[in-house]
């Protein structure tokens, strides 16, 4: 009997590969008759059964719009079956290999209409796509170029980092997600991730039982606190300027009870923790230093002694 499932189970995977539902269903079915216990082969037709309405409207779609529609329901799909409990892996890799190649073959043979803003946008795309085939070098060349066009881009640098973590290179990869989620943390499409240097951290965040916007703000301030942020740069003095100016706009804003400190307090925290690291470097003074240490034990007194200790 485990002949048989082996066997259905490898034709099933490269048909999913393939994006082929129907015979990877009528496969897995089959097998089926003979084994009725096989929870593996329930979440394969659980999956053909989830996407085949999904793809029947592709055929009417151009190929931005169809690469765009692919990853916008892979999304969805990763929720639903982690909500659901489902483990196996070698299902979950053959479907995503199959609708990313599709991805990938539709920005492609999508044009970027002569704008760098499209062309960056196209380059990080394909890099995606790339990155969750297992091509992180050819990935990383494309998002070196959508780097180039467009380098204040939170989720560029973000993707850039988690294929550098992917190849090992851990340090540069430190450096590109703290800036990442420094520009902005709200644009890092933390379901797109990959590396286990960020996945672990996000799962240590999660678990404090923050999520959505408060989640994507407090993981910069838990990878400073935890030591996966640990590789800085300087920040250069009309940096540095800004950030003073942002950080008194933003105790402003948090003054204002309409406005949710719940995400205003981490985007803060984590202001602090450049600026002080900005100062420490530059020898400015412990005045400076404390006055920032202060701010962050008003907003957050376990913050404040996690850092000190």
């Amino acid at each position: 009997m485990g002949t048989i499932d082996d066997e259905a189970l490898k034709e099933a995977y490269q048909f999913l590969e393939e994006i082929k539902l129907a015979q990877a269903h009528d496969v897995v079915s089959k097998a089926l008759e003979y084994n009725f216990t096989n929870p593996e082969m329930d979440f394969i037709l659980w999956c053909c059964s989830y996407w085949t309405s999904p793809l029947q409207n592709c055929s009417r779609m151009e190929p931005y719009e169809l690469g765009d529609y692919l990853i916008t329901q892979w999304k969805a799909f990763r929720q639903d079956y982690e909500n659901l409990g489902y483990t196996f892996p070698k299902v979950i890799y053959a479907l995503k290999k199959g609708v990313f190649s599709q991805a990938l073959s539709s920005y492609e043979m999508a044009k970027d209409g002569g704008r760098q803003t499209q062309k960056a946008d196209l380059c990080q795309k394909k890099g995606l796509c790339l990155k969750k085939l297992g091509k992180y070098e050819a990935a990383l060349n494309l998002l070196s170029e959508a780097y180039r066009i467009s380098p204040q881009s939170a989720l560029i640098l973000a993707e850039m980092a988690d294929c550098l973590a992917l190849c090992g290179e851990e340090k540069n990869a430190k450096v590109l997600f703290r800036e990442a989620f420094f520009i902005d943390a709200q644009r890092v499409e933390l379901e797109f991730l990959e590396s286990e240097l960020i996945c672990a951290l996000i799962r240590q965040v999660k678990e404090k039982g923050y999520i959505g916007a408060a989640l994507q703000e407090w993981i910069p301030v838990y990878g400073v606190l935890y030591g996966v942020f640990n590789v800085k740069r300087e920040l250069r003095p009309q940096e540095a300027g800004r950030l003073r100016q942002e950080i008194f706009a933003k105790e402003n804003e948090i003054k204002d009870p309409s406005n949710d400190s719940k995400i205003l307090i981490p985007k803060l925290i984590n202001m602090y923790f450049w600026l002080i690291d900005h100062y420490a470097r530059t020898n400015e003074g412990n005045e400076k230093i404390n006055d920032c240490l202060l701010q962050i034990r008003v907003h957050d007194e376990n913050i404040y002694r996690m850092y000190t200790k």
